[in-house]
């Protein structure tokens, strides 16, 4: 048997947090499949929101483990890593998109056409990867969480960044479906969802994008 890839997971460090469940289901996805690295700017724990009943106990669980202390992001050589997965993380708007180390990686990712899904607001992680006025997703179809789903949040108005406009903006083509609707969009070796439910099927495509590989 062939040695399994290796996935780098990112999160936000930002007290807005990790979606517990877009987590959870992302974490349970990828464990068989992947070796597993998570990675926060400076390396800080990983605040879980959105804990429920579903993800409680697993969200306790994950603590305690090795593997749950996240590795530095300012440290990760993407060169070890076949894949890179951002889960749905309402903190990645404050730290995560304008990280200058994501920006890195990401170049790598891009260059080297490996797969890189992203989910919900980690979606907006992306949006870091910027070069003078260039967008290095320029040209790339992507989704993420639409304007009709982001003026639900108390907080929109303080939002530094919507995702919609910057895709726009930035010459990306953006789609999105019904509010909490299950929603994908794959373009080349890019994978993003529009929203924490759509979870479970942009995870799957990345499963499968690394196995056609």
């Amino acid at each position: 048997m062939s040695a399994k890839p290796t996935c780098l997971i990112v999160a936000s460090a930002s007290p807005q947090g990790v979606s517990a469940k877009s987590f959870h289901q992302s974490f349970s996805l990828c464990s068989p499949v992947f070796n597993l690295q998570t990675a926060t700017p400076g390396g800080k724990p990983i605040d879980f929101v959105g804990v429920d009943e579903s993800t409680a106990r697993w969200v306790q669980d994950f603590r305690v483990k090795p593997y749950a202390t996240p590795a530095k992001l300012e440290s990760i050589d993407g060169a070890r890593y076949q894949a890179l997965l951002i889960p749905h993380c309402p903190g990645a708007l404050n730290d995560l998109a304008h990280s200058g180390s994501l920006h890195r990686i990401l170049t790598h990712f891009i260059s080297q056409q490996k797969p890189v899904c992203a989910v919900g607001q980690g979606v907006s992680a992306l949006c870091c990867a910027t070069e003078g006025q260039r967008w290095i997703f320029s040209g790339y179809s992507l989704t993420g969480p639409s304007v009709f789903e982001l003026v639900r949040e108390p907080d929109f108005a303080n939002h530094p960044l919507i995702v919609e406009d910057f895709v726009k903006d930035s010459g990306g083509s953006y789609t999105a479906s019904q509010e909490d609707a299950v929603h994908v969009v794959i373009d080349r070796h890019l994978i993003t969802g529009q929203n924490m439910q759509s979870t479970l099927l942009a995870v799957n495509n990345l499963i499968l994008l690394c196995n056609t590989k």
